[in-house]
């Protein structure tokens, strides 16, 4: 993953100062055995591992990119596993580790096509066969401040959907097609979309999907 996809300067910065907010449907993983491995990757400051240990998952891990952001986990849940991810989106876990995986606003900080199929087919690795895959992302949005900016970056980002925030961050939304193609091997289990904010506290429409990791024949 290059220098683009990872950011890691600016998740190290600005980043730092961000809150995130895409909501847990905790049902989801009700077929989660509690004490099962648990992988939040993207964790930020750990919002989302230590709501997962909230519910009474024992064994969640955090792994970000990001080192001040992991040190800012630590600091407000200590006591709970969190990893800075030295060379993303490479995992130091064996094949089939976890039983599930959460990846929330992920994609959208990775915009790169091929960056996120290394990192969906990282994930694909780490779990078991019939591992689930949480997925919270932004697809394209309708309204007219967005499309200015897709139109005004594609040129040079190569893609529609990438843009600049004026912070420094370079950030991507998606189409419905590419979210179908990046997450192949993984059947859909459940899909919803929901009203959220962003990052910078703007309003925006999500998507989630719970992906389950088919099963070889």
């Amino acid at each position: 993953m290059g220098r683009l996809d990872s950011q890691r300067e600016y998740w190290d910065t600005a980043g730092t100062t961000k809150t995130f907010g895409y909501p847990l449907e905790i049902g989801w993983l009700d077929q989660v055995p509690r004490d099962a491995p648990v992988l939040d990757y993207g964790c930020g400051y750990g919002r989302l591992t230590a709501e997962l240990t909230g519910q009474g998952l024992t064994a969640v891990e955090g792994v970000d990119v990001s080192p001040a952001l992991v040190g800012r986990a630590r600091d407000e849940h200590p006591g709970l596993r969190f990893a800075v991810l030295d060379d993303p989106p490479h995992l130091a876990h064996p094949d089939g580790s976890f039983a599930a995986a959460l990846l929330f606003a992920v994609l959208t900080c990775v915009p790169g096509d091929d960056a996120q199929r290394g990192l969906v087919a990282e994930l694909r690795r780490v779990l078991r066969p019939g591992g689930l895959l949480y997925v919270s992302d932004l697809p394209l949005q309708d309204d007219e401040r967005n499309r200015e900016r897709y139109d005004r970056f594609a040129g040079r980002h190569g893609t529609y959907g990438v843009f600049e925030t004026d912070d420094g961050a370079v950030l991507r939304h998606h189409t419905a097609e590419w979210l179908r193609a990046l997450f192949e091997g993984f059947d859909t289990v459940r899909e919803r979309e929901l009203d959220a904010r962003t990052m910078n506290g703007r309003p925006v429409r999500a998507v989630q999907l719970l992906l389950r990791k088919r099963v070889a024949a």
